[in-house]
């Protein structure tokens, strides 16, 4: 029997869909390209925006289109939140009950009754999903969080997710050791990765060590994103001390506007930012800060997108991830009467996402003439394709292997890629 698998959305998703396709190739499944017929077709859905919802709907009817005798199974968030707009799958599932999907298909198979498992617990357990490797990847996904409480008036996801839970120290520390095996760079991923944990006493910063310790093969641990107000001491101590963590940080800001941040309900204003990521780069020269930003939030002025377009400036992010706001139903600023223009959204967002791209230019070139350690990813016509620490898209002259660590000089930026050569590791700058 031949599977294939179809991801929309975060990190999260990515681990999940790999997870569960580990566990179906290890009972004899063999895995397909997304565009070849396929017996059984995994669909891992996203409602983090109406437009990741419209596509989610679409990858169905692709699928459908497809393999129309195949099984669908549709999984993860949207189909929480609105299974009744999914009916050509077969298999509904939505934020618990994924380790039970390989039983599911073995079920659906001998009755071809369709199955619907959309319940979920007040207080989610963390479903402890593994998976050996990512497939055709250098970067593997490692979720060790899920679940939400913080309810930012856009978002949809806490509803979608349930409350926040981690994975347990024992177990993320042989997930990262196993992973490492396989010469991935491990990226730390979860709804709200900061808050891993709680329930165990144990704080992000203090897993990380854990982990940097028990997996002497991993040559780099990235974080997926982080809150502001959890970056702490002892994170910004670790990523000091130990190369190996990488110097990028993933910062959601949503809002330049303190105003508008007020209306989002997110548990900062612009100084306390600012602040925060000044004292970041005094720690750690050089690292690379990014963030996401929503435009056309409700009652969004003009005056106030300007003092957010300011705000992004004078951060000096390394490079934006924009959305246009996206009412979803449910949530607190759908409700609210003074809903921005959509066209208005989106040019605002245009107009971010142009910023953004000389932000990450300016940011390049300070990189000009000197070393970075690059995560070697793709190699052909004599040339390396990897990422720095920083997460740099770098492109090194000559041909290194598939997960190999290189330490490389930036000889000149194109576009928005680095040129560089290889060079030893004692060499000075």
């Amino acid at each position: 029997m031949k599977f294939t698998v179809m991801n929309l959305g975060c990190k999260v998703n990515s681990f999940e869909a790999e997870s569960i396709a580990n566990a179906l190739e290890k009972r004899g499944y063999q895995r397909v390209e997304r565009n070849e017929p396929a017996d059984i077709t995994l669909i891992f859905t996203c409602a983090v925006t109406n437009m990741a919802a419209q596509k989610s709907r679409k990858m169905l009817h692709q699928a459908r289109r497809l393999n129309p005798n195949g099984i669908i199974a549709a999984v993860g968030c949207y189909v929480q939140i609105d299974a009744e707009h999914m009916p050509e799958a077969d298999l509904l599932v939505g934020t618990e009950h994924k380790l039970e999907i390989p039983d599911m298909i073995d079920q659906y198979m001998q009755n071809h009754k369709n199955i619907i498992r959309t319940e979920m617990s007040e207080v989610p357990s963390f479903e402890p999903m593994t998976l050996d490797h990512f497939e055709s990847r250098t970067r593997a996904s490692l979720r060790i969080q899920d679940g939400c409480n913080q309810f930012c008036s856009y978002c949809i996801i806490p509803y979608a997710r349930g409350r926040e839970r981690s994975m347990t120290p024992e177990m993320a520390i042989d997930e990262a050791v196993r992973l490492s095996q396989n010469n991935h760079e491990i990226v730390l991923a979860g709804i709200h990765t900061g808050r891993y944990g709680k329930e165990y006493g144990i704080t992000l910063a203090e897993i990380m060590k854990r982990m940097l310790a028990a997996a002497d093969q991993l040559q780099r641990l990235r974080i997926s994103s982080i809150e502001l107000n959890e970056i702490d001491d002892g994170l910004i101590e670790l990523m000091q001390n130990d190369r190996r963590v990488a110097r990028h940080l993933h910062i959601p800001l949503q809002s330049g506007c303190s105003s508008v941040l007020k209306r989002m309900g997110r548990p900062y204003d612009t100084e306390t930012y600012y602040d925060r990521i000044e004292t970041i780069r005094k720690t750690l020269p050089g690292i690379s800060i990014s963030t996401d930003l929503i435009t056309g939030f409700p009652g969004e002025t003009e005056e106030e997108f300007q003092e957010t377009y300011d705000f992004l400036k004078k951060c000096r992010f390394s490079f934006l991830h924009v959305f246009p706001y996206s009412e979803r139903e449910g949530t607190a600023a759908a409700a609210r009467t003074d809903q921005i223009d959509p066209q208005i959204r989106k040019e605002r967002a245009r107009k971010c996402i142009d910023l953004s791209s000389q932000l990450y230019a300016f940011y390049m070139d300070t990189f000009l003439n000197k070393n970075v350690e690059v995560m070697c990813e793709t190699a052909e016509s004599g040339k390396t394709f990897g990422h720095s620490s920083e997460y740099l898209p770098v492109y090194i002259k000559g041909e290194c292997r598939h997960g190999e660590m290189a330490d490389a000089r930036i000889l000149e930026r194109n576009g928005l890629e680095l040129i560089a050569e290889r060079v030893n590791a004692d060499e000075t700058e």
